[in-house]
């Protein structure tokens, strides 16, 4: 066990004592033999850090797996706690698992095994979207190089969810790559294209390691305040800049405008009005690209097309149709 690299899997905590269980079990069922598990109780409330103590116990004695718990005296968000946890990992790979989720066993053994088979820096995956009564299968494309990745991110091909990867823990210090604290919108997406830029090899194991679910079926759309907007432009701010300064420069073309349209697309399937009005006026500049987004279905650009133009009525139309059909979510 120990020539095996360390992987440290990171998961925030926040109130999550409903669905802890399931994640803390495919946590503990993982094959592979050396993991270091980071905790970060954002100052839950409920019984979310007694249920972290209680696993930190049960699994005293399993030599494949260190734990460590940390909490955070106030609550201050994903960005904040995943900062934490990273400023405490000691992996020579990070990975990220969100305290409703769950990963498949074989997760953590296969990713490594491709990194020390192909020297990448990164190794990502496809994930399973479950609701409550049905799920789909989400795939990742294949990018051979950062670069491709990155084009593929900023045009809607390619989700830059933490949890879909596994990423050498090097890239993160040696290029001083940390979370943009109490930016907790967005802050995935800046991260990730850090990363990407200073990756030298990525590659795609072609299986659904990870399982996200959505639980309330009830309706797709969730809060959006004005903090959360804000939130939003400090990551897309930082990335754009991060981006520009970058090797990569002038490599990226319109892709900028793309990811603004992707950033900004949950705005169109929420129901609301107001909703679709924010969406027309956030990141205005970017609304003449809609058509020019091949890489996108031309449903999905034809529903920024009719935003674009304030055919709300179709926009609305579209949701209770289309989305549906495919989702078998309940619009209201």
């Amino acid at each position: 066990m120990n020539s095996l690299p360390l992987v440290s899997i990171i998961v925030p905590v926040y109130n999550a004592a409903a669905t802890l269980d399931r994640t803390l079990s495919s946590l503990q069922a993982q094959t592979y033999q050396s993991i270091e598990l980071i905790f970060v109780n954002d100052a839950s409330t409920d019984d979310s850090l007694s249920k972290l103590m209680e696993f930190t116990d049960a699994v005293l004695k399993d030599s494949r797996l260190k734990t460590m718990v940390i909490s955070h005296p106030e609550n201050r968000g994903v960005a904040n706690a995943r900062n934490t946890a990273l400023n405490h990992a000691t992996g020579e790979f990070i990975m990220y698992v969100d305290a409703d989720d769950t990963i498949q066993p074989e997760a953590v053994a296969s990713c490594v095994k491709e990194a020390q088979q192909s020297g990448a820096d990164l190794v990502y995956f496809h994930w399973w979207l479950s609701f409550h009564k049905n799920g789909r299968k989400m795939t990742q494309p294949a990018c051979s190089t950062p670069l491709e990745a990155i084009q593929a991110m900023m045009a809607g091909k390619m989700r830059w969810n933490l949890w879909l990867f596994m990423v050498r823990r090097s890239l993160y210090d040696e290029h001083l790559i940390r979370f943009i604290p109490d930016a907790n919108m967005g802050e995935d997406l800046t991260v990730m294209m850090k990363l990407m830029v200073h990756a030298q090899k990525i590659v795609l194991l072609d299986k659904v390691f990870y399982h996200y679910r959505q639980d309330n079926t009830t309706s797709i759309s969730k809060t959006f305040s004005e903090k959360h907007k804000q939130e939003v432009e400090m990551n897309i701010k930082e990335t754009e800049s991060y981006l520009k300064a970058s090797a990569y420069a002038d490599k990226i073309g319109s892709g900028m405008d793309f990811l603004k349209l992707n950033i900004k697309l949950p705005l169109l399937v929420t129901g609301h009005k107001a909703d679709y009005i924010l969406w027309t006026n956030w990141f205005k500049s970017s609304n003449p690209y809609i058509l020019k987004n091949v890489s996108v279905s031309l449903r999905t650009r034809m529903l920024q097309w009719l935003a674009w133009k304030k055919q709300f009525w179709a926009v609305r139309l579209y949701n209770a149709i289309v989305l549906r059909m495919i989702y078998g979510l309940i619009y209201k």
